[in-house]
């Protein structure tokens, strides 16, 4: 009779080793994969009975600050857009302000030549009649 008592402490011990190497594996494995953070979720996670309710809340904390960063891109997107938008129009009108006032100048510059020449039409034929 102590021999099968014997027999089955032996197997109960076994049991227990398989199931302490698998233990000490699969914490070996969490240190290796996952940084110190997913380290912390899986550990209280573990403390909750693995029911998944930390990992629920932590899905759901990440899904909104991803939804709050993906919006908060759009809006800095759309407001460099339309400062982009605001400065290509703002150039636009300085080069049209530029360019009416280099053709106002040209008609000048050509008024004065057209005077500097009458002008001296005039000087050479006064020194012709003295």
């Amino acid at each position: 009779m102590e021999r099968p008592s014997l027999e089955f402490n032996l197997t109960d011990t076994h049991e227990e080793g398989k199931l302490y190497v698998v233990d000490s594996l699969n914490n070996l494995n969490k240190l290796n994969v996952c940084p110190a953070e997913s380290q912390r979720s899986l550990d209280e996670e573990e403390n909750t009975g693995g029911t998944g309710e930390s990992m629920a809340g932590s899905n759901t904390r990440n899904q909104c600050l991803f939804f709050i960063t993906f919006i908060l891109t759009l809006i800095i997107s759309l407001a460099l857009v339309s400062f982009v938008i605001f400065l290509i129009f703002q150039t636009r009108n300085e080069v049209d302000q530029i360019s009416s006032r280099l053709l106002s100048e040209k008609k000048n510059i050509e008024e004065l030549k057209k005077l500097n020449s009458i002008i001296l039409k005039h000087l050479n034929q006064s020194r012709i009649k003295e």
